[in-house]
């Protein structure tokens, strides 16, 4: 069994410290929130992009974490790009259960914006199909653009959903002081009103970069949190390529995975944290992941479903939509909110009875997800 001891996160801004500064506050969190000693720590998951532009000049992490913290134990790199601190935990998890080791630290960190933005986004386009996208131009925006479209014309989507979704998570973002949108109220005609980036999408439909650092102990030390369910699937690196490009096949084989762990199905999950790096991405995702039919996640945003005060609420931390997106430490980010959300600690976004929850964290336009579910054992 795997049980969550703890989890640290620093806010998610654009502010220039170093990452050896945000990993040592949210490791700290992690270790104080759990009471445990970094002796007792066997292992450490760590992922990261190593971004040449971010101005750090350091593409050996494994050994740098073995410097800062001056541990001589297994350090395992886990890239995956916008799902890698999923795939992190993911790996974490089959690790532990493999080998004779108790508690495993899992790290999802990046500096991000720390260049002109041209240099960035040549950076991350990388994570595209080097041929047909690179080549093109199609950088993640297009991407999920084109996707949308598709989605769009076939379930009679519209641009007003799109704008629904983005304020549902401006919202939750404005109640959440890690949130790169803390405090910062975002109206629907602000975001009607906002430039089209690649139609349809506009600015607000699109996540938000930053820099941040996130952190968690899992434990064979029984808690009040327990990881019941992990799937990670991986498939095309191009959307186009697969046989149908508005439904993500990797994160429904990740869902069905999970679920069949965890012994429960879609219905029994209390709250969600959805990888909305677009807003049709989050309506994709309700789908996918079965908590409505396909062609029916815009019923769930239309109808408040999952809303804060929802039946269902999804991103109460702000997603990736306005909590932020700082590719690697997304992933583990979710697990955070979601065990302040089990832990009665999320302060004015709190959501009422929680049993079962579930992060979902992709890489690409579907190339790569991870599901999680978590269940309230205490």
């Amino acid at each position: 069994m795997v049980f969550v001891k703890s989890a640290g996160m620093t806010k998610f801004d654009i502010d220039q410290r170093s990452s050896y500064d945000r990993i040592y506050e949210c490791v700290n969190e992690s270790l104080d929130s759990g009471n445990i000693n970094f002796d007792r720590i066997d292992a450490i998951f760590v992922s990261n992009g190593e971004p040449e532009s971010n101005g750090e000049r350091q593409k050996h992490v494994g050994p740098m974490m073995s410097s800062m913290f001056q541990k001589k134990i297994p350090i395992i790199t886990v890239p995956a790009g916008c799902g890698g601190g999923g795939a992190a935990l993911w790996n974490a998890i089959n690790y532990q259960g493999k080998n004779s080791v108790n508690n495993i630290l899992v790290i999802g960190f990046e500096k991000l914006v720390a260049n002109q933005s041209e240099k960035t986004t040549d950076e991350m386009l990388m994570g595209g199909e080097r041929i047909y996208e690179q080549a093109e131009g199609v950088i993640f925006p297009a991407q999920n653009a084109l996707v949308a479209q598709q989605y769009m014309m076939k379930y009679n989507v519209t641009t007003d959903d799109l704008a629904l979704v983005a304020l549902k998570n401006h919202d939750n973002a404005y109640l959440n002081p890690k949130a790169r949108f803390y405090g910062k109220k975002i109206t629907l005609d602000m975001i009607n009103k906002s430039p089209i980036v690649s139609s349809p999408l506009r600015l607000f439909d699109c996540s938000i970069p930053c820099n941040g650092a996130a952190s968690l102990i899992i434990s064979k030390d029984k808690t009040d949190i327990e990881i019941i369910g992990s799937g990670l699937s991986t498939s095309n690196l191009s959307s186009f390529e697969r046989k149908d490009m508005i439904s993500w096949n990797s994160t429904k084989k990740a869902a069905e995975i999970a679920y069949k762990q965890a012994k429960v199905s879609p219905k029994d999950i209390h709250i969600a944290e959805i990888h909305d790096a677009f807003t049709p991405v989050e309506l994709i995702s309700y789908e996918d992941l079965g908590f409505v039919e396909k062609g029916k996640g815009a019923d769930l945003i239309r109808d408040g479903i999952v809303n804060l005060n929802g039946s269902l609420p999804v991103n109460t931390s702000g997603g990736l939509k306005a909590k932020g997106h700082p590719i690697s430490a997304t992933g583990i980010s979710q697990i955070y909110e979601i065990v302040k959300q089990m832990r009665k600690e999320a302060g004015k976004r709190q959501v009422d009875s929680i049993k079962y929850a579930l992060t979902q964290n992709i890489g690409g336009a579907g190339s790569i997800a991870s599901v999680h579910i978590l269940k309230k054992v205490m």
